[in-house]
């Protein structure tokens, strides 16, 4: 009987434990169906996830031992999106949850600071927002939490503290600022701290030396500044210490010699100075040590490695080391693989050291200042992958040797003096993907044994002195995806096989000897984004197939000798650059151009194109440059254009455009060089250029421009070259040009400007190539002002109207070597400095003297000479217009008193005088009639009287006439004179 009421009392005990464990699963099951549902499941991790099933065999969930409890939730990386159900905190025997690599949106839950026993946190990696919750301070028992790699912002909250259980604390890859709080110190079990990737500021708390038990603190790029605690030297445990991309300042300490764990530490990107510690570089367990990127000095030669044989990774690269490489670097049991070495100021041959180092896989002591040969024993690093030995002062040949690194990828030697050949062995690299030999002084052919190297994806010879042609074989580098040998002296076609190169990306062939036309396997490279063929001897038309690279956004065959239409050019509509400039390409400009709407460069210059300029050019909204100058465009410039309000040069020089010059100009903010000369462009210069603030250039000279020139050019204060030479501009020179302070050429030659010179002109003191106002119509004195412009270079005020003299103080424009003040109405002396020039310079003016012309003291004698002679000669004229009237006067009255004696004579004769009476009469009628007429007081006509010499007359009358005639003869002739 006691037996069984035992039995029965353990029967009912276990059926009470039975209905209290199914409750509890009850309750759980009912409050994770409520998580469930704030879940997207696009895998089906939650399929199981359903009523009336047992709860502990739902995918990602863990219970108790007895089964009784969901203690664990694991549903990392399923896939799941949605936010995280407050309800979770009724799972109050939760212990771990990690719903860590999702796409979980939302906050997080401030509910789940009343999971008390909460040991582990994970989070990580999702897209969660919002604040670190001020309850986590309530989880006493967490050890784990990992949130970082989420959208988290605020600061690390004060009260982290209190949760003196924890062993890591990850918040990396977030957006928190703030500073590192001080509290962090009371952690004494924290074995890793992540903080790196935030924003967070201020100094590295000296507390953090607290945490006795850390072993990894990362807290790279942030904004830390300050200097680094010397307190860190008391973490016996660290192992990882990365504080890389920061602002830390100061030394690096030495007490970071005591951290005899240290396995990881990087210091990369900071303002550290000073020298590095002896003690760090012998840690015995350390295995990578990078603190590039900051102000380190001292020689290096005197580190010791020898205490090391662990060492990985030395990367001291963008430093300010001096001496030569380390000679115990290396040690035969080294595991070294990376030496990274560069951008600082070694010195010396290369590292023999290292040849030791067969372990060494990468090599980068590039951008320093090493010299000499590259030794043929650098065959002995088998293992080396990247060989960096780039802007340094390597001479010599390349070895063939190095052919034998059979493991290597890479090989950078560009920017040294390596001369030679290419060595053939180097087509052993079976591996060998990169090659960049540019800017060296290289040698020879390219060898045809290159192309075995059946994994080259980049090879660059640029600037060396290579010859011969581009190998047959090229097409074997089916993995070429680079390929540039600009500036060499390759000559020849290119060849067929280069279109099988499929993968090709960039081909630029520039600055060479090339020849030939272009094939139509070009048309085969697909994946082409470059082509540049520019400084070439190409001939012929583009091949049709070059419409089949859709992909080329960057086109330069300029300066070559194609011709036919550019059509073939414009199949891709990714085009950002075009330059076709100085071929002998014809036809129309195809509109399918505009078709590359991302365009920002178009350059067309110097060829045979012809009709006008397309408005579809208006719906290149980022073209930033349009070169279409020496064409044959015709036409007005399309209103369209002016949709181009990025483009800052904009050049249609030596063409037959015509119409105004527009005023839309003005909305071209960013234009800085606008070039319209050589057209024939009429009307007037607008006002509306003067809003191009940003204009540098502005050249519409020899047009057919009228009026005058805008005083709103004076708001250009960025100008510095303003050409309106050769056209039939009008008016005076504004007084507003002194506004453009930044010129440094001016010509406005060949117009009909008039007034007189602005003194402003003299403002601009950057003017050094060239004032020229030539060949106007400008008046008054030379501006004393000028002389301000002592950095002139050229100054040509010739055929004017400019009077007065020359200012001495012009003589300060010590920098002219050309002058011209020719044909004008100068006067007096030249300042003695123009001496220099020669007399054309100054040729054709009123009264000016003085070297290189007459001196004004010879000058003012021969004045004088010549004005007695002209003195003398009036006088002489004056005597004899006065004997000659006085001679006249006397005549007449000896012929009255004669011709009233033979009247009385005749009155008184009666026979035989009518005949001679009347003959005489007649002759004094005549005589009378001669006297009497206007015509012969006419000076200039008298001298055409006629000397008559009969033999009837009286002597005295044909004398008195021929000395007449004689004497005003004399008088025009010295009239002539005068």
């Amino acid at each position: 009987m006691g037996k069984m009421q035992n039995a029965i009392f353990l029967f009912i005990l276990l059926i009470s434990f039975l209905e209290a464990s199914l409750g509890a699963l009850s309750n759980d099951s009912f409050w994770l169906l409520k998580i469930k549902s704030q879940f997207t499941d696009p895998m089906g991790v939650l399929s199981n996830w359903s009523p009336g099933s047992n709860i502990c065999t739902w995918n990602g969930l863990e219970c108790s031992k007895d089964q009784t409890r969901v203690v664990g939730i694991n549903l990392s990386n399923s896939g799941l999106s949605g936010s995280i159900s407050p309800d979770i905190s009724h799972l109050v025997s939760l212990q771990k949850i990690d719903l860590s690599m999702n796409f979980l949106t939302g906050m997080i839950p401030t509910e789940l600071g009343n999971l008390q026993d909460l040991q582990e946190l994970l989070l990580f990696s999702n897209y969660l927002t919002g604040f670190i919750p001020v309850e986590f301070r309530l989880l006493k028992k967490l050890q784990v939490l990992r949130i970082g790699d989420n959208l988290l912002t605020g600061e690390l909250i004060e009260t982290i503290g209190e949760l003196t259980e924890l062993r890591v604390l990850a918040l990396a890859y977030c957006q928190f600022n703030g500073t590192i709080p001080s509290e962090i110190g009371k952690l004494k079990r924290l074995q890793s701290l992540h903080l790196q990737a935030n924003s967070f500021s201020g100094i590295i708390p000296q507390e953090l030396a607290s945490c006795e038990e850390l072993e990894d603190f990362a807290a790279s790029n942030n904004n830390l500044e300050g200097e680094i605690p010397s307190s860190l030297g008391e973490l016996r445990f660290l192992e990882i210490l990365n504080l890389a991309n920061n602002t830390l300042s100061g030394t690096i300490p030495p007490e970071l010699s005591r951290l005899s764990r240290l396995r990881y530490l990087n210091l990369f990107g900071n303002r550290l100075t000073g020298e590095l510690p002896l003690g760090i570089i012998q840690l015995p367990k350390l295995q990578n040590l990078d603190l590039s990127r900051n102000n380190l000095s001292g020689n290096i030669s005197r580190f010791d490695f020898n205490g090391n044989n662990d060492l990985e990774a030395l990367a001291l690269s963008g430093n300010s080391f001096t001496g030569s490489f380390p000679e115990k670097l290396c040690t035969r049991n080294s595991k070294l693989r990376n030496v990274l070495l560069s951008v600082n100021r070694l010195s010396g041959d290369f590292p023999l050291a290292l040849l030791n180092c067969s372990s060494l896989e990468v090599l980068d002591i590039s951008d320093n200042e090493f010299e000499n040969k590259i030794p043929s024993e650098i065959e002995n690093l088998k293992n080396l992958t990247d060989l960096l030995l780039n802007n340094n002062s390597f001479s010599g040949g390349l070895p063939p040797e190095i052919g034998n690194l059979s493991n290597l990828v890479s090989l950078y030697l560009f920017g040294n003096m390596i001369t030679g050949e290419i060595p053939a062995e180097i087509g052993k690299l079976q591996k060998l993907s990169v090659l960049y030999l540019y800017e060296n002084q290289m040698s020879g052919n390219i060898p045809t044994e290159l192309t075995n190297c059946s994994s080259l994806s980049e090879i660059d010879f640029f600037g060396n002195h290579i010859t011969g042609v581009i190998p047959e074989t090229i097409g074997k580098l089916k993995n070429l995806v680079f390929l540039q040998l600009r500036q060499n002296d390759l000559s020849g076609p290119v060849p067929l096989s280069l279109g099988y190169c499929k993968k090709l990306q960039t081909l630029s062939l520039g600055d060479n000897n090339l020849s030939g036309s272009l094939s139509k396997t070009f048309g085969y490279l697909s994946e082409l984004t470059l082509l540049s063929l520019y400084n070439n001897s190409f001939e012929g038309p583009l091949p049709e197939s070059l419409f089949l690279l859709k992909n080329l956004t960057i086109i330069n065959i300029s300066n070559n000798r194609f011709y036919g239409s550019i059509y073939p050019l414009l199949g891709s509509n990714l085009l950002l650059l075009l330059d076709v400039t100085n071929n002998s390409f014809s036809g129309p400009i195809p509109s399918e151009l505009a078709m590359s709407k991302n365009l920002t460069r178009i350059r067309l210059a110097h060829n045979h194109l012809n009709g006008t300029i397309p408005s579809q050019f208006g719906q290149l909204t980022n073209l930033n440059f349009l070169d279409l100058s020496s064409n044959n465009f015709t036409g007005e410039l399309p209103l369209e254009l002016s949709n181009c309000n990025k483009i800052s040069h904009f050049l249609v020089s030596n063409n037959q455009i015509s119409g105004t010059v527009p005023q839309w100009l003005g909305t071209l903010k960013e234009l800085g060089e606008l070039d319209f000369s050589h057209n024939v462009f009429n009307g007037s210069l607008p006002k509306q250029v003067g809003d191009c603030s940003r204009l540098l250039k502005l050249s519409v000279n020899q047009n057919k421009l009228s009026g005058g020139i805008p005083e709103e050019i004076g708001n250009l204060t960025s100008l510095n070259v303003l050409k309106l030479q050769r056209n039939n501009l009008s008016g005076a020179i504004p007084r507003t040009l002194g506004g453009c302070k930044k010129l440094f050429e001016l010509r406005l030659s060949e117009n009909s400007l008039t007034g007189s010179i602005p003194p402003e002109l003299g403002t601009l003191t950057e003017l050094q190539v060239i004032l020229d106002l030539s060949k106007n119509s400008l008046t008054g004195e030379i501006p004393v002002s000028l002389s301000n412009l002592v950095k002139l270079e050229r100054l040509n005020l010739s055929s004017n109207e400019l009077k007065g003299e020359v200012p001495e103080a012009l003589g300060r424009l010590t920098s002219l070597h050309a002058l011209n003040l020719s044909n004008n109405h100068l006067e007096g002396e030249i300042p003695t400095t123009f001496s220099r020039f020669p007399p054309n310079s100054f040729k054709y003016n009123d009264k000016l003297c003085g070297p290189p012309l007459t001196s004004c003291r010879e000058s003012t004698r021969q004045e004088k000479k010549q004005l007695s002679n002209t003195a003398a000669a009036g006088i002489v004229v004056a005597i004899v217009f006065s004997a000659t009237v006085i001679c006249l006067y006397l005549i007449y009255l000896m012929l009255r008193i004669w011709c009233k004696w033979k009247q009385a004579s005749i009155s008184s004769d009666d026979n035989g005088g009518g005949e001679k009476a009347g003959k005489e009469e007649k002759w004094g009628d005549d005589h009378h009639r001669v006297i009497r007429s206007d015509e012969y007081w006419d000076l200039n006509k008298m001298t055409l009287l006629p000397c008559e010499r009969s033999g009837k007359k009286d002597v005295s009358s044909m004398t008195t006439t021929c000395i007449f005639h004689h004497s005003m003869s004399r008088e025009n002739s010295m009239r002539s004179l005068v």
